[in-house]
């Protein structure tokens, strides 16, 4: 297609106003439903400009990029006040057509009137195609659309030109890290690393994190592990014409997790008090009483007729607005609603102490005497309160402070006894692995024990690189001794990539003659001098099927990963030695095993 023909193209979408609007959910997790929707657009369906990139692509060629979007806004409100959406519409803008000379501030409000969406319900997301050379007209611009109720979202953090100075600068309300950064997450540290930053820098700037481009079960796993809250991405909705109008339909997905084997408590039972709520439609003089009548009630929840949250009443903003002259004599017979907030933390009971903990950190405007909601599939169950959540998780630290391994700070062997009587009782399959360094004692007493230490802490590190934080788990029994539990189905080529790993990051620790031989001299236990080579693993695998958990114990499972080690450590340079648990020609769990 020539770039007359482009040209020619658009000119017809632009007269004709032919775009189409899809929209694609946004998903609060612990509310339990739909902040929102994006809107996207797409040309004609036999154009060659139907897809966004080309079509964009010419408008931004041809000076005529303002003018297309604002075609692309008008598409997106008046579909999405067809639709009757709930929650609010994201609306893509360049900041380059802001800064346009054709630019014609104030279109958007009109068409927000025309279609009867008001100000508070659309954010202005701004995507980053090109250099932004002047922030302070941008800046201008943006308090403009602020000025008139808009909120502001700063898309694909971390791809963009200048994404960090423009979250500086602009202050926006939402942030939605860029897809590269989500996309195998669960099987990269760096990215989670690069996550956790991004939600820091959140918490401090006081905006919501938005994950978009989750496809995969496990990243949504690890983000919810993380507490990112909103999400965005084809696993929960693909963008659609008539996209789905109730969070309900889009949890299932969300409840498809893979346990996890750190110990962080069942469920939510021991914050839980089952308090009363009350119904939308009953008057705030009823809910009034209901607080008179309980001293210690300091929150009560707002139901739909599905018995559902849908808000909030905290007692003081109640007194809050209560305090005005002849407010009790005008307010007393009015619904509820009219004073409930519906800006509150929903979670399920069977979330773990650490999700609740992270949400509730995450929440710029969560206040420490405010309760939140506690459901079961959906449905009230009662209440939690904030101060007893950062009780539970400082005993909980000091607990595991109590237990773990002084040096790398990694689970000692109390918590790896109930990792494994977990993995036994959930009767799951799982590669129950002994990891020891071989040659770790000739190399401390040539290098030193502070040398030595700083091979286990590297060693630490490689292991908790290699390990899915939503599912696997690992420990330090002590000096050289590690234990890993993977549930990860690719836990071969954890474990190889685990020893090339180590091996990369120990040469480091090695004289350049050592390193060069390949080996070191050290006396060995019978007071000889001996050639040893440099640190490699030996690793031994127990492999437990659910067949096989009955029949074992936590103590027999820890002695089989230990004869698997001791056979491992029978073979020269790196080595790994498999138990397999299934009875196989009437062998014991016991006998079966196999090297490789």
């Amino acid at each position: 297609m020539t770039t007359i023909e482009q040209l020619s193209a658009l000119s017809q979408i632009l007269a004709q106003g032919n775009l189409h609007s899809l929209f694609q959910p946004i998903v609060s997790l612990s509310e339990r439903r739909i902040l929102g929707y994006e809107a996207l657009t797409r040309g004609p369906s036999n154009s060659p400009l139907h897809s966004p990139i080309p079509l964009f692509a010419v408008a931004r060629q041809s000076g005529r990029l303002s003018e297309l979007e604002l075609a692309c806004r008008e598409s997106a409100c008046r579909r999405f006040s067809e639709l009757q959406l709930p929650g609010k519409l994201f609306l893509n803008i360049s900041p380059e057509s802001l800064l346009e000379a054709s630019h014609q501030p104030g279109r958007t409000l009109q068409l927000l009137k025309t279609y009867g969406i008001a100000p508070s319900q659309v954010v202005i997301e701004l995507t980053e195609q090109a250099p932004i050379d002047d922030f302070s007209l941008l800046h201008t611009a943006l308090h403009h659309y602020r000025a008139m109720g808009f909120s502001i979202a700063l898309d694909d953090l971390g791809a963009g030109y200048s994404s960090l100075r423009l979250w500086s600068e602009l202050r926006p309300d939402y942030v939605k890290i860029d897809r590269h950064f989500i996309d195998g997450i669960h099987q990269d540290a760096v990215k989670r690393e690069f996550v956790g930053s991004i939600l820091q820098m959140a918490k401090a700037s006081r905006a919501q994190v938005i994950a978009e481009g989750i496809e995969l079960p496990e990243e949504l796993a690890v983000l919810a592990e993380m507490g990112v809250d909103l999400l965005q991405g084809y696993l929960l909705g693909r963008p659609q014409e008539q996209p789905a109008h109730e969070a309900q339909q889009l949890l299932p997905l969300l409840e498809a997790r893979p346990g996890v084997l750190q110990d962080e408590g069942c469920d939510l039972s021991a914050l839980l008090n089952q308090q009363p709520a009350v119904h939308a439609e009953q008057t705030i003089g009823e809910v009034l009483a209901a607080f008179r009548a309980q001293a210690n009630l300091n929150s009560m929840a707002v139901l739909d007729e599905q018995q559902q949250p849908i808000g909030i009443v905290h007692r003081h903003s109640l007194t809050d607005a209560l305090l005005k002259p002849f407010a009790t004599d005008l307010l007393a017979r009015k619904p509820i609603s009219r004073l409930m907030s519906d800006d509150f933390l929903a979670v399920e009971l069977e979330q773990s102490l650490q999700q609740v903990s992270r949400l509730l950190t995450s929440r710029a405007r969560q206040r420490i005497e405010e309760d939140f909601i506690i459901t079961h599939k959906g449905i009230y169950h009662g209440l939690g309160r904030v101060i007893d959540v950062l009780k539970l998780i400082t005993e909980l630290k000091i607990q595991q402070a109590r237990h773990a391994n002084p040096l790398t700070l990694l689970p000692g062997n109390v918590p790896i006894q109930q990792c494994l009587s977990r993995v036994l009782q959930q009767e799951r399959e799982a590669l129950i692995c002994y990891v020891d360094i071989d040659n770790f004692k000739p190399f401390n007493d040539i290098y030193g024990y502070a040398k030595g230490d700083e091979v286990l802490l590297c060693l630490a590190h490689c292991l908790s690189e290699r390990v899915d934080p939503t599912c696997d788990f690992v420990g330090h029994i002590g000096g050289d001794d590690f234990l890993l539990v993977l549930s990860s189905k690719d836990w071969r080529k954890r474990l190889h990539q685990l020893q090339e790993d180590f091996q990369g990051q120990c040469r480091r620790f090695y004289r350049p003659e050592h390193l060069q031989a390949g080996c070191f001299s050290a006396t060995n236990r019978q007071g000889q001098r001996q050639e040893f080579g440099l640190l490699t693993l030996s690793i031994g695998v127990v492999h437990l099927h659910p067949q096989a958990c009955a029949q074992l114990d936590a103590s027999q499972l820890a002695e089989l990963a230990s004869q698997a080690k001791h056979h491992a450590k029978g073979v020269p340079g790196y080595s790994l030695h498999i138990v397999d648990t299934l009875l196989a020609n009437n062998q014991s769990p016991k006998s079966a095993a196999r090297a490789t």
